[in-house]
């Protein structure tokens, strides 16, 4: 009976996706209104309580923009101040100069990998975004060779490489060594980050016309000629400033006793909305007042720019809520049994597990995190490193990014695709890092 159940939560989830592709990409109904209809139509065919349908739809959209909101409008905010005090264009010339324009999507992939270590994928894409509209446009190369790269770059450390919270966590319940692990995840991650990034950014760009109308990009794109643009040195540091208080954040406990003030005072500081709250305040200064601005005008700036993030805040929320219900129905759980029931190995079925939780949920911490707690006890008396099984589990966590994912919609609304062209493009890529971090990590596991 139980077998029967589970296969009848996936048909019906695989429905929802299938219903969810075809009424927004082919009949070119509203996202936000599809998510939401799907949602609940899923919650009723598969038994939840009537009475607890809104709500669960309600807690995940709630939840999921508790966190994205923020960061999406304060991370506008610092990138609005960049593009028009000029700051964009200067980091987007410097590296143009320093690299060359055929070398761009490199640069921009080493940007993402560095960028992402400390900080969560929205907030590193938030920041960098803006840059590269800016290289985008000076080199007249296409967004998709400079941004792939630099969001694959940012997904491989988001998902492999502590100390990002799910890691640390799979870290913790595997029992690993942290410094093992960010060597092994560095090892695979960096020729992973390049075959998602400029290689398969190279291969997919030409089928992948962006319209040259994009309301997000325009906002963030200095096309003043001959302005006196501010430094290299200013600009960078002014994106770097909330940057370092995560970094600080993340070292509290090894800066300060725990539980202290000061430790305390630390995690606050480097938590990322602080951090970034603290880097726009800063930008309205250096960008700013800096560069002549009136507080009229920043203010203005600062306003303005957040209209086009609607769209983008309500449909995260929606496939929050789509994530949500795919739980409480109890669809991730038979999802898990269908992994679990998998006769692999068991580095297969860490990936495993993790991946079919990601598809299920759509969030690659909640992937992570599950997916730890379920291998951990099994994996205790198998011989293999728990260095492979954490990275392992964090290649599943990244497959095949979809609508139930905020950074799915992220990507596709910033970079102005359509469903189909970010399938093609944001969705594959992260199924190629997942896939080829799991074969490196196999591959390294045979050898070690």
């Amino acid at each position: 009976m139980t077998d029967t159940r589970d296969a009848f939560l996936l048909l019906s989830a695989l429905g929802s996706v299938l219903a969810l592709v075809i009424l927004i990409a082919r009949f070119k109904v509203n996202p936000f209104v599809v998510l939401m209809t799907v949602s609940l139509a899923l919650a009723l065919v598969t038994g939840m309580p009537p009475q607890a349908i809104v709500k669960s739809f309600e807690t995940g959209m709630g939840g999921t923009l508790g966190h994205i909101a923020i960061i999406v409008a304060l991370g506008t905010m610092l990138g609005k101040m960049m593009a028009e005090s000029g700051g964009a264009d200067r980091i987007a010339q410097t590296l143009i100069h320093l690299l060359g324009e055929r070398r761009v999507p490199w640069a921009m992939m080493v940007v993402g990998f560095l960028v992402g270590l400390p900080v969560f994928f929205e907030v590193g894409f938030v920041l960098l975004v803006p840059i590269a509209f800016n290289v985008a446009r000076r080199t007249g190369t296409s967004l998709i060779m400079v941004g792939l790269p630099m969001v694959a770059g940012l997904s491989v450390v988001h998902g492999l490489v502590p100390p990002h919270p799910a890691a640390m966590l799979a870290v913790t319940a595997y029992n690993a060594d942290i410094g093992r692990t960010v060597f092994y995840a560095v090892l695979v991650g960096l020729p992973t980050a390049i075959i998602a990034g400029p290689l398969y950014a190279k291969v997919i760009a030409p089928y992948v016309q962006l319209d040259l109308h994009n309301p997000i990009a325009e906002q963030f794109i200095d096309d003043t000629p001959h302005r006196n643009l501010p430094s290299f040195g200013l600009t960078v540091g002014t994106v770097l400033f909330p940057i370092a208080l995560m970094v600080l954040g993340s070292w509290a406990d090894i800066l300060s006793a725990p539980q202290s003030r000061i430790n305390g005072a630390l995690h606050l500081l480097g938590s990322a909305d602080i951090a970034l709250l603290l880097g726009a305040a800063a930008s309205f200064v250096t960008l700013g007042k800096m560069r002549g601005f009136s507080r009229e005008t920043i203010l203005k700036f600062s306003e303005t720019c957040l209209a086009p993030t609607a769209t983008i805040l309500l449909l995260i929320g929606a496939g929050g809520g789509f994530g949500r219900i795919l739980q409480d129905s109890g669809t991730s759980q038979a999802i898990i049994h269908l992994a679990l029931h998998a006769h692999v190995s068991i580095l297969f079925s860490a990936w495993l597990v993790a991946a079919l939780v990601r598809l299920a949920t759509g969030s690659a911490t909640v992937a992570m995190t599950m997916a730890a707690g379920i291998i951990a006890p099994v994996a205790i008396h198998t011989g293999v490193r728990p260095e492979f099984l954490t990275i392992a589990t964090g290649a599943g966590s990244l497959i095949f990014s979809h609508f139930n994912d905020g950074g799915f919609w992220i990507v596709k609304e910033y970079f102005g695709m359509s469903i189909a062209q970010t399938l093609k493009s944001w969705s594959v890529c992260e199924t190629i890092i997942s896939v080829v971090a799991l074969l490196l990590t196999l591959a390294l596991a045979a050898v070690g």
